[in-house]
């Protein structure tokens, strides 16, 4: 979303920083009297261009996504592969094997936090097959979690277990203010002598983008941005994209700025949330011990490659979302161009709480000493997956019956955004020697799109079909690594590597021996950790 100075007021003089500090660590936990407090903010549907730090997603779709939140792992090992019951979200499945293991929980169980949620949780939670609103996941101390998908007017919430009705009266029951109150009221009555964890979900931006009254007439002049990307065709990408019409029609023009003003107009109460949190936390003294981390589960897109609203697509305006960060001893206006993602959101936090990360299954990695200083880019990984299983459905649209089974979320103008092979996996890497996003498609061609992201930042040209035949194999070599991935597997450095870039580029000036190279490419190839040593080994 294009960056606008109402928007965020608060947020942006408070966040624009990513240097962490942490306590040493005294078994599982570090001190217990000097563990820092810690909230996450987290929007739904919120996309990079409103500016700030910028992560990566795990999948562009809210449950895969949240899953990858909590649990610190990708879509392939925690098995949540859409928003449906059936796609394990909120799952008896999911809720046996992964919510026992989420961070929260730890921080928790183990840890000794208090523990406080409110807002949306997974799109089916308290679904009855679930164990509907009854159901209260381990390791919340305080649980106030919204029925199903974003609402801000009309819905239940779990409090603790129990079914509390809202209606559609502003004062009372506007989602986005009722969770500020709610984050007010569990800072006030806490205990004060344990860490706290807060965690709140806001349903901004996410459809249908009802704003507060005192905002619903703000932006009334702002569009969606028109990058170079905008109303354009995506003729050398994956069929769905192909079948955009070109250029969109005015009424979808209309509609999806439309969408874009309502978006900006919700988001405003979300700036009042933060500021209340914050404001609170200074007030009582906290602000100073407390960590803040601001993100969405996904991005979105408005007329990029003529697709009028949604996410679900593997490029990088679904995929990135804001990062933001602040907390003791950060100073501000500090980036880090090392990529991170959403499933490095649990370990980051359980590392700021003096939790070893290495007990965890988890895929992602701390990136507190990335914010510290303490890592540069040749022992920081280089790759991101990106996974996502497309959904259509066995019949026609009706409103869009030419197009035939298989398609779904169709737009007014029969512009569908998904369908069933509409399911690929990416490896997104930024090295110093690559910004590069390769990724296939599980579809009866196996479609690859490719892109050099400093070259094409919008993605324009799908270099699939020109790059050479050895960067695509190395690159296919790498994705297949990373799908079939766990753990510590995830977090190998890549082939772009600058350890493995450097130590083939020595190895090429020592030797003539066309074994020893193709030994060492290989070795690059399959990532293992102690690189150094095995090239010792094989010199001798």
């Amino acid at each position: 979303m294009a960056s606008n100075g109402c928007f965020f007021r608060s947020l942006l003089s408070l966040f624009i920083c990513v240097t962490l500090r942490s306590e040493q660590s005294s078994g599982l936990f570090g001190d217990f009297n000097r563990r820092p407090n810690i909230v996450l903010i987290l929007t739904d549907d919120l996309d990079i261009t409103m500016g700030g730090l910028v992560g990566f997603v795990a999948s562009p779709l809210c449950c895969p996504s949240r899953a990858s939140i909590l649990t610190g792992k990708y879509p392939h090992n925690h098995h949540v592969i859409n928003n449906t019951l059936e796609g394990n979200c909120s799952s008896t499945a999911w809720q046996k094997s992964e919510e026992p293991h989420t961070f929260p929980a730890l921080l928790n169980t183990h840890g000794g936090y208090q523990t406080f949620f409110a807002g949306k949780y997974l799109n089916q939670y308290g679904h009855s097959g679930a164990g509907g609103v009854e159901h209260v996941p381990p390791g919340w101390s305080y649980w106030v979690a919204l029925e199903k998908n974003s609402k801000y007017y009309n819905y239940t919430l779990s409090v603790n277990g129990k079914a509390q009705k809202h209606g559609a009266d502003y004062s009372r029951d506007y989602l986005t203010d009722v969770l500020a109150n709610r984050s007010l009221d569990f800072l006030q009555y806490k205990s004060s002598y344990q860490p706290f964890f807060m965690m709140v979900s806001t349903p901004a931006p996410h459809s249908p983008w009802t704003a507060a009254p005192q905002y619903q007439n703000r932006f009334n002049d702002t569009k969606a941005p028109r990058d170079p990307s905008f109303d354009v065709h995506g003729k050398d990408k994956h069929w769905l994209i192909r079948q955009a019409k070109t250029p969109m029609t005015n009424s979808s023009v209309q509609f999806l700025d439309d969408a874009f003003r309502k978006r900006w107009r919700t988001l405003l109460s979300v700036d009042d949330l933060v500021e209340k949190i914050v404001k609170n936390l200074e007030e009582s003294g906290e602000l100073e011990n407390t960590y803040i981390f601001f993100t969405s589960d996904n991005g979105y897109h408005t007329g990029q490659f003529s697709l009028p609203l949604d996410k679900r697509q593997l490029y990088e305006f679904d995929i990135r979302v804001p990062l933001m960060v602040r907390g003791p001893s950060i100073k501000p206006n500090q980036t880090s161009q090392m990529p991170v993602a959403n499933v490095d959101l649990g370990p980051t936090i359980l590392d700021i709480a003096g939790y070893n990360v290495n007990r965890t299954q988890m895929d992602g990695m701390s990136f507190l000493p990335v914010m510290q200083g303490k890592v540069n880019a040749s022992s920081w990984r280089t790759d991101i997956l990106v996974e996502y299983e497309g959904e259509g459905r066995n019949v026609s649209d009706p409103a869009c019956p030419l197009l035939g089974p298989g398609v779904s979320e169709c737009f007014p103008d029969c512009v569908c955004e998904d369908s069933f092979n509409n399911t690929y996996a990416c490896v997104r890497t930024v090295a110093p020697t690559a910004n590069l996003q390769y990724c296939e498609f599980d579809d009866n061609e196996v479609f690859v799109e490719v892109y050099n992201v400093t070259a094409d930042p919008y993605q324009l040209k799908n270099i699939a079909k020109t790059i050479e035949q050895e960067v695509l194999e190395k690159m296919n070599h790498r994705l297949m690594m990373l799908q079939s991935c766990s753990g510590q597997t995830c977090r190998t450095p890549g082939v772009y590597h600058p350890r493995c870039v450097q130590s083939v580029k020595t190895f090429f000036t020592q030797t003539d021996s066309n074994l020893l190279t193709s030994k060492v490419e290989m070795k690059c190839r399959i990532e293992e950790y102690d690189l150094s040593n095995w090239l010792k080994q094989v010199i001798v």
